[in-house]
């Protein structure tokens, strides 16, 4: 992905891209994100459901690897559209995918395990089935990556998703204007 379309100034690449762990609230942030920026919404997790049936099912059926294939495939095709972007919890695990996002303007949501606990449904995360203190040891170990591909972050524990919205399409209009030299 070229440099100009990270910054916001080009036809093609992602508006912003938001990325943590399973309950943070990237599909209803990136939701709200992109009706207020009056864009595409893409949740990778939605398409690869569409096309293959549902996570847990591919997980049972064919294997965590297996998934992240075509998990990444899913990513790499979002990133290509000029839309807000939401990626699964583990996307970023992937080497391709993390590289992928180098130069993207991603959004970091992360949110406290008490907050997390209100959320979850383990029934439809397959890596958090045996409940919270799955979702901590899988959070601990996924952050430092999270923080490494993070342009700016914002948490969702208590605030209202609303109000995270509105400074996430703030923070991305800021970073377009300023990368096109407005």
């Amino acid at each position: 992905m070229a440099e100009s379309a990270a910054a916001g100034d080009s036809p093609t690449g992602p508006l912003v891209v938001l990325i943590g762990p399973p309950a943070a609230g990237k599909t209803r942030v990136g939701k709200r994100v992109a009706r207020i920026l009056e864009a595409p919404f893409i949740d990778t997790d939605r398409i690869i459901a569409a096309e293959h049936g549902p996570i847990p099912a591919i997980f049972a059926e064919r294997g965590e690897l297996a998934f992240r294939k075509i998990e990444a495939d899913a990513v790499e095709e979002a990133l290509q559209q000029r839309a807000v972007v939401s990626l699964g919890g583990g996307a970023v695990m992937t080497p391709s995918v993390a590289a992928g996002l180098a130069s993207a303007p991603v959004v970091l949501l992360t949110v406290s395990a008490d907050a997390a606990a209100e959320r979850l449904d383990p029934e439809t995360r397959p890596l958090v089935r045996e409940g919270i203190g799955a979702w901590v040891d899988l959070v601990a170990t996924r952050m430092p990556t999270y923080i490494s591909l993070a342009s700016a972050t914002w948490d969702t524990s208590s605030r209202p998703i609303d109000r995270i919205a509105e400074e996430i399409a703030e923070w991305t209009r800021e970073r377009a204007v300023s990368a096109g030299g407005s």
